[in-house]
C-alpha cells in the first residue's frame, strides 16, 4: 500500500509538479483507488493553489465537493482504461483536464489528475456556459469568466508534452511504491532469518557478499598463508585480519597491529625488526621488534601501500626465509609469524608505477580478499544500525531507540563513503543528540545525509525554454543516474524505466552515454 503522505517529499514528483504549474499553469491532485484526494489540505494548501480556476473550485465548500465528486468519477474511469491517459471536461463545462491512472502490473492504486487548461481560447459560447455554472454556486460570472480566460491554451501539439509529463508523475509514484515495497520486504526478510548466521565472530551482515567473505575465511583459517586484504577506509579490514586470526590455530597466540603509515622509515624499521642499545640516539637498551613479538602469532600490517621501497625490500626477506636482523645488531633471528596485510590502495596499478615491488606484490598477495563496501550491501544496513544502537544505547544508560521510516530510508539511499566505520559515527552522534527521545526522525540526522537524495535525481532540471528540449534534457539525466545507479545493467533500467531494452539502448547511444565511448573519449582515443 502507498503511504500517500510521503510523495510530498520525493524530489522528483516535486519537481515534475513545478514544471507543470510554471508551463502549464495547472494544478496536480493525486488520487488513491477509492479516488480521495491525497495532497490537499483545504486548510493547509489553499494559499498554494495557483490556477485561478482550481482555486475557484477549492475555496467553496460545495463547489469543492463537486469537483472531487468529478474527481471520484473520473478515478472510476481510469481504472477501465487499462493504464491509458485521458481528458475531460471539468464540471464548469468549458476547462479541460487530464487523468492518468496510476497502475503496476494490472493493479490500480490510483490516478494522477492535471487541472485545468483551455483546448482553445474562450469564447462567447463559453460565457454563456460559464454564466449558468456560477449562478449554481453564487460565483461572480464576470470574475469566473476573466479565471477561464486566463488558463492556458495547451495545442495538440503541446498536448503530447504536457500529457507525457503527467504520465511521468504516475510513472514515478509507481517507482516509489516498487522501491519501498522491496525494502520492506528486504527487512522483514532479514528480520525473520535472525536465527540464521548473520555474524562471523563481531561482523556484522546476511548480504551474499558477505556470505561469500565468511565462506573465505571458512577456507583459510587453518592456513598459514600470508593474505592480502583490500577494501576501502572504514570496510572493516582489521576487523577481518582479526576474525582470521582468532579461527585459526594460532589463535591463544599473540596478534598484533601496526598501521605502516604512521611511522617514517626508520622508526617502522625499528618497530618492526627491534634495535640494539646504541644503534641509534635515544636506543638506551635493547628493545624486541614486532615480528619477535609476534612470534608464532599473527602480525597484522595494516596500510602496507603507504611502506617505503626500501621497507619492502626488509619486509620481503622475513616472508621468505623468515629471518631479520634487528636495527643495529648483527645476528640474524628467525621467527613463526603469519603475516596479513591490508591496503586500500591500488597494489597492482602501484607496482605497474614502480612505486610497489612487485616480487612482495606476489608474496604477500598468495590470498586475496576483497571486503565489499556498505554500498554494495545495503541490506545490511538494518542489522547494523540495530547492534549499533543497541550497543550505543547499553553504554550510555539510555532507553533504546528506534528510526523513524523516513529517517530509515535516508540511511538506506547514502552511499556511506566512510562505510561501516562512517554508519558507526552516524549512530553514536544519534544516540548522543535524541538524549531520552525513543525516536530518530530524520531532523537528526547529519545534513549530508539529509540532502543526498534531494539534489541527485533530477538535478538542474530546466523551467525554460522548448518544452522538447526540457523534456530530452530530462530524459537524459533519467538515464544516465539510472546507468549509474544500477551499474551499467541496461536490462534492469529498462524494466525500472517502463521501456524495451532495445528501446533504451537506442536512447543511451542518442544522448552519447555508451560506457565504452565515454572511455575512450576520456583517453583521447
Amino acid at each position: 500500500m502507498i503511504n500517500w503522505d510521503e510523495l510530498k517529499h520525493i524530489h522528483v514528483i516535486r519537481k515534475l509538479q513545478t514544471i507543470l504549474g510554471q508551463w502549464f499553469s495547472s494544478e496536480i491532485f493525486i488520487l488513491d483507488d477509492r479516488g480521495v484526494v491525497t495532497n490537499f489540505d483545504p486548510v493547509k494548501d489553499i494559499s498554494d493553489i495557483k490556477n485561478p480556476v482550481a482555486k475557484f473550485f477549492l475555496q467553496n465548500g460545495q463547489s469543492q465537493s463537486k469537483l472531487f465528486d468529478e474527481f471520484q468519477k473520473q478515478n472510476e474511469n481510469a481504472l477501465e482504461t487499462n493504464s491509458v491517459g485521458f481528458e475531460f471536461v471539468t464540471p464548469d463545462g468549458v476547462a479541460k483536464a487530464f487523468v492518468v491512472p496510476i497502475a503496476n502490473q494490472g493493479d490500480f492504486l490510483g490516478s494522477v489528475i492535471a487541472f485545468s487548461y483551455l483546448s482553445e481560447p474562450f469564447s462567447k459560447s463559453d460565457r454563456v456556459k460559464v454564466e449558468k455554472f456560477a449562478s449554481e454556486f453564487d460565483f461572480d460570472p464576470n470574475t469566473f469568466s476573466n479565471a477561464l480566460d486566463s488558463l492556458r491554451v495547451v495545442n495538440e501539439q503541446e498536448k503530447k508534452y504536457f500529457s507525457e509529463l503527467v504520465t511521468l508523475v504516475a510513472e514515478e509514484i509507481v517507482t516509489y511504491h516498487l522501491e519501498i515495497t522491496k525494502r520492506e520486504e528486504q527487512i522483514n526478510a532479514l528480520s525473520s532469518q535472525l536465527d540464521k548466521r548473520y555474524s562471523y565472530d563481531a561482523m556484522i551482515g546476511k548480504s551474499k557478499l558477505m556470505q561469500k567473505t565468511y565462506a573465505m575465511l571458512d577456507k583459510i583459517k587453518s592456513s598459514s598463508s600470508t593474505v592480502l586484504i583490500n577494501g576501502e577506509n572504514g570496510t572493516g579490514k582489521e576487523l577481518i585480519a582479526k576474525s582470521i586470526h582468532f579461527n585459526s590455530p594460532r589463535k591463544s597466540l599473540p596478534f598484533i597491529t601496526v598501521n605502516c603509515s604512521a611511522f617514517n622509515d626508520n622508526l617502522l624499521d625499528s618497530e618492526l625488526f627491534g634495535h640494539m642499545k646504541g644503534a641509534f640516539t635515544g636506543a638506551v637498551k635493547d628493545k624486541k621488534g614486532l615480528f619477535e613479538a609476534a612470534d608464532r602469532g599473527t602480525l597484522f600490517l595494516d596500510e602496507i601501500g603507504d611502506m617505503s621501497l626500501t621497507m619492502q625490500v626488509k619486509l620481503l626477506r622475513i616472508l621468505q626465509e623468515g629471518t631479520f636482523t634487528p636495527v643495529g645488531g648483527t645476528e640474524l633471528r628467525k621467527v613463526d609469524v603469519r603475516v596479513l596485510a591490508a591496503t586500500n590502495r591500488d597494489l597492482k596499478e602501484m607496482v605497474e608505477q614502480g612505486q610497489f615491488r612487485e616480487d612482495l606484490y606476489y608474496r604477500i598477495n598468495v590470498i586475496n580478499l576483497l571486503v565489499p563496501s556498505l554500498r554494495d550491501r545495503k541490506e545490511d544496513i538494518p542489522l547494523l544500525l540495530d547492534h549499533f544502537l543497541v550497543d550505543g544505547c547499553k553504554e550510555k544508560g539510555l532507553p533504546l531507540k528506534t528510526f523513524a521510516k523516513r529517517a530509515l530510508e535516508k540511511l538506506f539511499d547514502y552511499p556511506w563513503p566512510g562505510n561501516v566505520r562512517e554508519l558507526e559515527n552516524e549512530v553514536e552522534r544519534l544516540i548522543v543528540l535524541t538524549g531520552d527521545e525513543k525516536r530518530i526522525t530524520v531532523d537528526k540526522l547529519s545534513q549530508r545525509i539529509r540532502d543526498f537524495g534531494a539534489h541527485s535525481k533530477v538535478k538542474g532540471v530546466r523551467l525554460s525554454g522548448r518544452l522538447k528540449d526540457a523534456l530530452e534534457e530530462l530524459e537524459k539525466t533519467m538515464i544516465k543516474e539510472g546507468l549509474r545507479r544500477t551499474n551499467w545493467n541496461k536490462s534492469r533500467l529498462a524494466k525500472e524505466l517502463g521501456i524495451s531494452r532495445a528501446g533504451l539502448i537506442m536512447k543511451v547511444d542518442k544522448y552519447g552515454l555508451d560506457k565504452r565511448k565515454i572511455a575512450k573519449a576520456a583517453g583521447g582515443e
